[in-house]
């Protein structure tokens, strides 16, 4: 199958890129809108590749990439009553909930702000870039990709 390209939104506060440069890599938990399992489910495969974009911040931006390094499988934290991602419906013999893992693979050195990638026409068709766009996981094209590598300067 051909490498598929992603965009995994996250507040930074939450957990950054920074956060994954230190880690290495992470679990992808917490999910809980249904396209944005679906996604990761039925999409996402190891090795693709992941735009890390950094949300709910001025200015928000595409601050590097990761890539996925696990396929989805149960997100553990739907079962623990003590979790905010806790789904009481949610069954260990039927999970509702996915998540995947991703490594870390770099920094910008330059973030790709949400005003520079709405102003760039090769963008054009860029999921994130779509009125009422929000979810957390969305797809990104190849050519998107690979313009939005360019434009920060980074070799994979």
């Amino acid at each position: 199958m051909p490498r598929k390209y992603w965009l995994m939104k996250s507040e930074p506060d939450v957990y950054s890129i920074d956060d994954l440069k230190k880690d290495g890599w992470t679990y992808w938990e917490g999910v809980r809108n249904y396209q944005a399992r679906n996604i990761m489910r039925d999409e996402m495969q190891v090795g693709d590749g992941v735009l890390f974009y950094h949300s709910r911040i001025k200015p928000m931006a595409v601050v590097g990439i990761a890539k996925v390094s696990k396929a989805a499988y149960p997100d553990h934290t739907q079962f623990e009553p003590d979790s905010k991602y806790y789904d009481s419906k949610s069954k260990e013999d039927n999970p509702r909930w996915m998540m995947v893992d991703i490594e870390y693979v770099g920094h910008f050195d330059e973030p790709q702000t949400l005003a520079d990638l709405k102003a760039d026409e090769k963008l054009v068709g860029l999921a994130l870039l779509r009125k009422g766009q929000r979810l957390s996981v969305q797809p990104v094209e190849a050519k998107h990709w690979k313009h939005i590598l360019k434009r920060a300067g980074f070799k994979e």
